[in-house]
């Protein structure tokens, strides 16, 4: 057993006040929650006591949405969030390439690599001249090396015209299903490859191309850690669940994966007999995700009404509806949930549609029955009369606060003044829906407390915009912890182990030097996060 004390330990968001300054752990469980006084006579002579140094003690945070594998290897990538130009994200690729060419010179491999450059977070909308770039600006400064960068929104790729060579594109290549590459005035491609079209690129990542992904999974771990996270929701390929298995094989793997499976691997899963909550505490089987639509950065959302100023008309319909019910009717009957991602208003009409059409299904009987919790993925844009609809069909609206503040004034410019229920947690909520939250790292920073500051002011950390975006729409801070702690348990179907903390729960906390319920607002993010605690042991500690 191991007693941990000196603390101020709040048990449960919606409680959101200490309840004691310890807790008592038995093997990875919490046995016990209160006063040291009363709880260390339970420990024998010689198990272990820890002292929380009068630090914060919440149930861990868990980022319900997150592309772990992407995330890894953008933290050995070509960073290009903070780029304000074209000429800017050219000097920031060019100086990759070169510090990875000194690095193959130093250890013996040139020239046989570098044989890929990547990059991520590249966002035109953010440039001084917000224009869509092309492989011959990228040529300039990667000459042969094929190179690939995906955009912020990671819905797009930029790739040069070496990377186009090796993946066998050109003019010839017709658009994919749910899908299209950008052409010039001559029908050239101009190496912005949007949604489906991006899948050749996707297979390079995946075939170790990147590097040494279980080295930069367990890299990632730590980052993770000290951002307070106790776990994630993944969401990349089976390139990333193998990944997490080698750690796991190893005794490495030391925070909570529940790992969704991309419905192109939905057969390998069957014939394996997956099924969601199959696995084990650290390495789980979630649901299966599916793309209804593009996103709002690419322009490729499906909407009502097309994007003002947009040449992309009403966006993608990246699954159609036949095959999205399909895919509902097949993963549900094998004991598996569906996590189908939506951002436009006619994207998440769609999908609730489809929700309701397998609810029917399951009433029915052709579907069997289950406790299967399905979720919608980002949730971001809905017509008003459809936000009621998520508590009625027991949907989740999975979301993260930071797309909220990272993309209002892009939400207002293509939106313009129609009438949308945009980020709606508050009425969401209200509605009686279960909100999880997360991220979408690397889309944005895998930062809970970054999203509960955004989810209680809809203002970025510079107090951008004044008053917060759609001020109607913000939450309580307990609310907001919520998000990451039972509402993403509840997501994954692990409510009754994980999101509070007290007996017969996993004792995994996240540990801060600050309450968050008791600071200003405007100190949310800036919180420092003292450790994080995973199956009763300390992991990370500052």
């Amino acid at each position: 057993m191991t007693l941990f004390v000196n603390a101020r330990v709040i048990p449960s968001a919606r409680i959101g006040e200490a309840r004691g300054d310890a807790v008592l752990v038995r093997g990875e469980r919490v046995a016990a929650v209160g006063q040291a006084t009363r709880l260390h006579p339970d420990l024998a002579a010689g198990e272990e006591v820890i002292d929380l140094q009068g630090a914060v003690v919440l149930p861990g945070f868990v980022d319900a949405h997150v592309h772990t594998g992407l995330y890894a290897r953008g933290l050995f990538s070509a960073a290009l969030r903070d780029c304000t130009s074209l000429e800017a994200a050219l000097q920031r690729v060019a100086a990759h390439l070169r510090d990875r060419v000194e690095a193959a010179k130093a250890e013996g491999t040139w020239p046989q690599q570098p044989q890929w450059i990547f990059g991520q977070a590249w966002d035109h909308n953010v440039w001084d001249v917000p224009q869509v770039p092309d492989r011959r600006a990228l040529d300039a400064v990667t000459g042969s090396f094929p190179t690939a960068l995906h955009s912020t929104d990671a819905h797009t790729w930029w790739v040069n015209s070496a990377a186009l060579e090796a993946l066998g594109l050109d003019a010839s290549t017709p658009d994919p299903v749910g899908g299209s590459f950008d052409r010039d005035t001559d029908g050239q491609l101009t190496g912005i490859l949007r949604e489906s079209a991006g899948r050749a690129v996707d297979q390079i990542l995946a075939s170790g191309a990147a590097g040494d992904l279980t080295a930069q999974l367990e890299h990632a771990q730590r980052q993770l850690w000290a951002q307070g996270l106790v776990g994630v929701h993944d969401f990349d390929g089976e390139d990333v669940r193998a990944g997490f298995a080698a750690l796991h094989a190893t005794g490495r793997l030391r925070m909570r994966i529940t790992k969704a499976v991309l419905a192109p691997d939905l057969d390998l899963a069957l014939a394996e007999g997956r099924y969601t909550g199959s696995g084990d505490a650290w390495l789980r089987t979630g649901p299966v995700k599916i793309f209804s639509d593009g996103a709002l950065g690419s322009h490729t959302c499906l909407m009502h009404e097309p994007l003002v100023g947009s040449t992309h008309g009403h966006g993608v319909a990246v699954t159609e509806e036949t095959g999205l019910r399909d895919l509902l009717a097949r993963s549900a009957s094998a004991g598996l949930a569906v996590a189908t991602h939506a951002i436009g208003d006619r994207a998440n009409e769609l999908v609730l549609d489809a929700y309701q059409w397998l609810a029917e299904q399951v009433s029915s009987g052709v579907v069997p029955a289950s406790p299967l919790v399905h979720r919608i993925e980002h949730a971001q844009h809905l017509a008003v009369e459809d936000v009621r609809r998520f508590a009625a069909l027991g949907v989740v609206p999975s979301m993260q606060p930071l797309h909220a503040t990272a993309d209002f004034e892009l939400a207002e410019r293509l939106m313009g003044d129609r009438p949308m229920a945009s980020y709606a947690w508050r009425s969401l909520i209200d509605a009686g829906a279960t909100l999880a939250f997360g991220s979408d790292a690397p889309v944005e920073p895998p930062s809970p407390l970054g999203g509960i500051h955004a989810a209680v002011t809809r203002q970025r950390p510079d107090g951008r915009p004044d008053g917060g975006w759609q001020p109607q729409e913000r939450l309580s801070v307990g609310e907001a912890i919520t998000g990451f702690t039972t509402g993403a348990a509840h997501a994954a179907g692990m409510g009754h182990l994980t999101g509070e903390i007290r007996p017969g729960m996993f004792a995994d906390f996240t540990v801060l030097r600050e309450d968050p319920f008791a600071v200003a607002p405007s100190d949310l993010p800036h919180i420092p996060v003292a450790g994080v605690i995973t199956g009763g042991r300390v992991r990370h500690w500052v």
